[in-house]
C-alpha cells in the first residue's frame, strides 16, 4: 500500500510540475490578429486595431502567468476543481479579459461574453467574443479563446470555429466595473 502511494504523489508531484511558460508573441499573431479585426468594419482605425490586438495578447499573457497554467487544459481544469490551482476556467480567461477590455473603453469594439453546450457540465465552455460597437448580433464576430490551447490565443469568426457553436450569455453581462 505505501508504495502505491508514493507512486501516486510522485505522479501527482511530476503533473503538478508541468507548467505553461508564457513565451513572447510573435508579431505576426499580433498582425494576423489586427487584420481580422479589420473583417468586423474596414473603417476601424488600423491603430486601433493594432492596440486591441497588442491588449489581448499581453492580458493572455499575464493571465498564463497569474493561473499558473498547466497544460492540457482539461488537467489544469482539474487542478482547479481539486484546490491545486486557484483559476483558469475557460470563464476565468472570458471574465478577466472581458472587464479588462471593457475597462479600456474601446470606440469601435464591445465585447460580449459567449457560450457553447451550456449546462452540460464536462462539455461547456466560454470565451470572449469581439464585435464592431453597438453590433446587435453576434454573428460575424471574432471569439477570443485563450484557454483551448493552455495560454496560447485561440481566435476566429465565430461562424468559423469548428469547435463550438456559441450563444452570447446575456446573463452574465455585463460585469460591474466600480
Amino acid at each position: 500500500m505505501h508504495k502505491h502511494c508514493f507512486k501516486y504523489f510522485f505522479l501527482l508531484f511530476l503533473l503538478l510540475g508541468c507548467s505553461v511558460k508564457p513565451v513572447p508573441t510573435p508579431q505576426n499573431e499580433v498582425d494576423k490578429l489586427t487584420r481580422l479585426f479589420k473583417s468586423l468594419d474596414s473603417k476601424i482605425p488600423y491603430k486601433e486595431r493594432k492596440h486591441l490586438s497588442a491588449d489581448i495578447f499581453k492580458k493572455t499573457r499575464r493571465l498564463t502567468e497569474e493561473y499558473k497554467l498547466t497544460s492540457p487544459p482539461l488537467w489544469h481544469n482539474f487542478l482547479v476543481n481539486m484546490g491545486f490551482r486557484n483559476k483558469g476556467l475557460c470563464y476565468h480567461w472570458s471574465d478577466a479579459l472581458y472587464l479588462h477590455l471593457e475597462a479600456k473603453n474601446y470606440k469601435s469594439f464591445s465585447f460580449y461574453l459567449i457560450g457553447a453546450n451550456i449546462g452540460k457540465y464536462f462539455f461547456e465552455h466560454n470565451a470572449l467574443l469581439v464585435v464592431k460597437k453597438d453590433a446587435n448580433a453576434i454573428r460575424g464576430g471574432i471569439v477570443i479563446d485563450p484557454w483551448r490551447e493552455s495560454g496560447k490565443l485561440y481566435f476566429i469568426k465565430l461562424e468559423h470555429d469548428p469547435m463550438y457553436r456559441w450563444k452570447r450569455r446575456k446573463a452574465r453581462e455585463p460585469f460591474t466595473l466600480k
